[in-house]
């Protein structure tokens, strides 16, 4: 497996979609990446050369935030509209979708597994 900044890349996948597995780097940047150091998006990784992991990481360096850092400033950002107690802020609080979905239906990933209600018992005589 080659190794680009801390991630282990696969060595059996094409670039565009080995350069994917960094956090903070999907198709359109690892095209762009590849394009900087002009090399085909679709030789496998097992075929790359030193030189050339060492210009993709050079190139990643210098443009993107990455992994560690990128996650880091998310936090950040989340940690700051919740003090500053905006609609945004509020909802990342609460565990409910932030950009305006519906909750009523749907909404399970950020809600957790359905909690069951009972209905109110009858009296009995």
């Amino acid at each position: 497996m080659a190794r680009v900044l801390g991630v282990d890349i696969p060595d059996n996948k094409r670039g565009e979609i080995a350069l994917t597995y960094i956090y903070g780097i999907g198709r359109s940047s690892a095209n762009k990446i590849l394009e900087a150091v002009q090399m085909d998006k679709d030789r496998r990784v097992s075929t790359w050369t030193d030189d050339e992991l060492k210009a993709i990481r050079t190139a990643i360096r210098g443009v993107y935030k990455i992994e560690g850092d990128l996650k880091s400033e998310i936090r950040l950002n989340i940690k700051r509209l919740v003090e500053i107690r905006c609609y945004r802020g509020h909802r990342h609080q609460m565990g409910l979708p932030v950009r305006g979905q519906r909750t009523k239906t749907n909404a399970r990933t950020r809600k957790g597994k359905p909690k069951t209600i009972a209905n109110k018992k009858k009296a009995t005589k």
